[in-house]
């Protein structure tokens, strides 16, 4: 389930949550199966992950990264498999219960999500394998949940939710680029062409800091709004000043750490984001 990276689905339906709170938009019920379906539909990408990697010869025993349970013999591969289906039918069954606040067209964004929870390690063009890995977690742990759970709690679209799901998008690609950082060798040699193995780790690194620093940056318009409106207290404007400085000593560290050195700053990239989306939901509640 790798529960140390779920705060990435997890933050973008609190970012949709803090804003239509902010706005008087917001309907409990909906949120509540927003959370749930973004949690699951990321343990369903973990699962199939795990799963089609191993089909794939990409996880060896011994690798650097957290251990692998199919890998190492600790869970049989068509256990895993069975595991990850029934998993993304359950979440499909939670999505359905967003139809009536969403309305029928919530169906092919859900296919969608589906989808690319699979296509990610699974198919004839994994992406995770053709350098779209990156693209794949930006639109659909960003830009996709942050936007359409907003939709269905707030019954609207709203351009500050966009906004959000691209600052969301950014953080969580983070997420991945520690991952392929990390794996680079061992993808190199299963012909996995990551983002890093494509760019190097020198430019990924870069990658990393500019991300975070974008992430903040397209929420500029928003804390302008609330700046304008003077409906803030002044410790809210440092919110994006801790998450900028949690996430450069992160960086700091990703330069200065190798193999599994680099292990903990999986968890910690997603604890930076997860902080940030937590206490900006504080802000837009009070």
């Amino acid at each position: 389930m790798r529960l140390r990276t779920l705060p990435v689905s997890l933050s973008g339906v609190l970012m949709a949550i803090g804003i239509a709170v902010w706005q008087n938009h917001f309907k409990w019920i909906p949120a509540i199966l927003c959370i749930i379906f973004a949690l699951l539909a990321q343990v369903v990408s973990n699962f199939a992950n795990e799963y089609y990697d191993y089909r794939r010869g990409a996880d060896k025993k011994g690798r650097v990264g957290p251990r692998r349970g199919v890998t190492e013999g600790d869970i049989a591969p068509k256990t895993l498999r069975n595991a990850t289906y029934i998993t993304l039918a359950i979440a499909c069954l939670v999505g359905c219960g967003l139809i009536p606040y969403g309305g029928w067209q919530m169906i092919p964004v859900g296919l969608a999500i589906a989808i690319f929870a699979l296509a990610y390690s699974a198919g004839p063009y994994p992406l995770s394998y053709h350098g779209l890995g990156e693209l794949t977690v930006f639109i659909f742990y960003g830009i996709v949940p942050v936007i359409f759970s907003y939709y269905v709690i707030a019954g609207r679209m709203d351009a500050l939710a966009m906004l959000g799901g691209i600052t969301i998008g950014f953080m969580g690609v983070n997420v991945l680029l520690v991952n392929n950082y990390r794996d680079m060798e061992d993808d190199i040699d299963a012909g996995k062409r990551t983002a890093v193995v494509i760019f190097g780790r020198r430019l990924s690194a870069a990658a990393y800091l500019f991300n975070g620093f974008m992430a903040i940056a397209m929420l500029s318009p928003l804390w302008l709004m609330i700046y304008l409106n003077g409906s803030l207290s002044w410790w809210a404007y440092l919110v994006p000043l801790l998450y900028l400085v949690l996430h450069t000593f992160t960086w700091f560290k990703l330069n200065h750490h190798s193999g599994a050195a680099l292990n903990p700053l999986l968890g910690e990239t997603a604890r930076n984001m997860l902080i940030f989306t937590i206490l900006m939901l504080i802000v837009f509640i009070f």
